[in-house]
């Protein structure tokens, strides 16, 4: 599994990496694939701006921005996230950070695994993928404060 988390011109700390490794390795084997090499890279709006103007030929901000390399049944690609746009959204959404970057986080890996979200079906079909991954998420979560208790 490889999956990695950079910064490209902000400083932001994820935590709860491995975690979120194990969350996303498990999210790829439930659809019967492995995740390969997937990068996560955190950004500013002005740089995901610049990333949707050169690739998308798009003139506006957005969360996240992927790129697909994947084949067969090996999950691999970049994903570009806006961390300015997240937080704005986690505001609009009244949710909290995090909540809304693990949506999005996981938004991601669900296009890499042949979820779309261009029709109202299919956006309502990512919807229900998002909130099952954020409720394995929260098992994943549970299981593991459990096991740090009982070290203690």
């Amino acid at each position: 599994m490889s999956i990695h988390f950079y910064c490209e011109d902000i400083h932001f700390v994820l935590r709860n990496k491995t975690i979120i490794r194990r969350w996303i390795y498990e999210t790829c084997l439930l659809h019967e694939k492995k995740a390969s090499r997937i990068n996560y890279i955190f950004c500013s709006n002005s740089k995901i701006l610049e990333i949707n103007k050169s690739f998308l030929n798009h003139n506006y901000y957005t969360d996240i921005i992927s790129f697909d390399y994947s084949e067969a049944k090996k999950v691999s690609g970049d994903i570009y996230i806006s961390v300015d746009t997240v937080y704005l959204n986690s505001v609009q959404f009244k949710t909290s950070f995090y909540d809304e970057l693990h949506r999005v986080i996981i938004h991601g890996v669900l296009h890499f695994l042949g979820k779309n979200d261009k029709s109202a079906a299919q956006i309502k079909e990512m919807r229900n993928a998002e909130n099952q991954a954020i409720k394995k998420l929260n098992i994943i979560c549970s299981t593991w404060n459990k096991k740090e208790r009982n070290i203690k």
